[in-house]
């Protein structure tokens, strides 16, 4: 069986997942309001059934291929690789997590081919728990819901040394933009109707940052506020991210990429102003400035923005066409010696629909006889 599971960018309400998960701390906080899309690029697998053990054969995205990592399938086993630092922990996790609530078998896992690049602000490790999540499910017949495989791989990569969020799994709807709501320990998805093709560039600034540092400091500001600085922080991932996003929403729903890229250059001018302050170091971000500021690029683009946790880490570019697009990623390699990737949203010019709710702490939802 071949299974392909996407990377997945936050379009706009980056923080937002975890800023929302303090309302129930908090209930005067506002809900978290995000827009997630997966990734052109992937990780592709051929998967089958092993009676008893976890078999991984993975190549990263140089093409380089490791030597099979195996691992009994036992609760014990599983535990002690998900929280050590080796690379196959989130697989481990999610296996657990599987097995802790179905009678199966192992895997034999081949990821024959990789063009997602790897802590990029993409998800790549989202994407592995995916994988997991749905080879596990399709081989033994689980029937699990896409949110049922996105919740085991959230599971199980919370059960590594990750910090990923709720948003990471957005990736197991693939290609279709979600409008994912956090309440608390409550998740709402809804997908969304686009009525017309969106032609991005995403770039790999080259830089660093400290993720943990930027994260760190921004949850300093939650889930009440002692000072100004983080009345800010606050006010930016309630209030004017949440304004933002719903506009963006209906961007896309109206096929206006004119608009979409207005709103992405007024989100990045915003968090700016708003969250530079709480982590100066990191979120300044010279080389993301510097390329959204890069007067070449200014006929060819609509609109720019940060990616992920904000700082040097990735930056998304919206142009009108994939004419454009090909200009602005020859411009930025030549230019400025970044490497991009494409990402092109395809119009689907379908009926919006609601995916239940879930709580972080149900465990009933897991399994259903409709069809996501």
């Amino acid at each position: 069986m071949n299974i392909f599971v996407p990377g997945r960018i936050c379009l706009f309400g980056e923080h937002t997942d975890w800023a929302g998960g303090y309302r129930r701390i908090n209930g005067k906080l506002k809900k978290g309001l995000a827009i997630v899309v997966g990734t052109n690029q992937g990780i592709y697998a051929k998967v089958k059934p092993h009676p008893n053990k976890l078999i991984i054969t993975s190549t990263i995205t140089n093409g380089e291929k490791r030597e099979p990592f195996e691992l009994p399938m036992q609760l014990d086993h599983l535990e002690k690789i998900a929280k050590s630092d080796n690379v196959f922990s989130y697989i481990a996790g999610v296996a657990y997590q599987v097995l802790n609530h179905y009678n199966v078998g192992g895997l034999i896992i081949d990821n024959y081919y990789t063009d997602l690049p790897f802590k990029k602000g993409l998800s790549s490790s989202a994407a592995i728990s995916v994988l997991v999540a749905r080879a596990f499910n399709r081989i033994y017949n689980l029937k699990m819901t896409i949110r049922g495989e996105m919740e085991y791989a959230y599971r199980g990569e919370i059960n590594t040394l990750s910090l990923c969020g709720r948003m990471d799994q957005g990736c197991a709807y693939g290609n279709n933009p979600i409008m994912m709501t956090f309440d608390g320990d409550q998740l709402y998805i809804k997908q969304l109707e686009i009525n017309n093709n969106f032609h991005f560039v995403i770039v790999d600034l080259k830089g660093k940052k400290d993720t943990i540092k930027i994260l760190t400091k921004l949850n300093q500001c939650f889930p009440f506020q002692e000072n100004a600085t983080q009345e800010k922080v606050k006010h930016f991932l309630c209030e004017i991210s949440e304004s933002i996003t719903e506009k963006a929403a209906a961007a896309l729903r109206a096929g206006d990429a004119v608009g979409l890229g207005k709103l992405m250059c007024l989100a990045q001018e915003e968090f700016d102003r708003y969250c530079i302050p709480a982590c100066p170091e990191e979120l300044r971000a010279p080389l993301l400035h510097k390329l959204l500021n890069y007067k070449p690029l200014s006929p060819l683009i609509l609109g720019g923005k940060g990616v992920g946790s904000q700082g040097d880490g990735s930056a998304q570019l919206l142009v009108r066409n994939e004419s454009d697009q090909n200009k602005v990623i020859s411009i930025i390699g030549n230019e400025l010696g970044m490497s991009c990737l494409k990402l092109t949203i395809q119009s689907n010019k379908c009926a919006e629909r609601e995916v239940a709710s879930v709580s972080e702490f149900d465990t009933n939802f897991f399994t259903g006889s409709s069809s996501h």
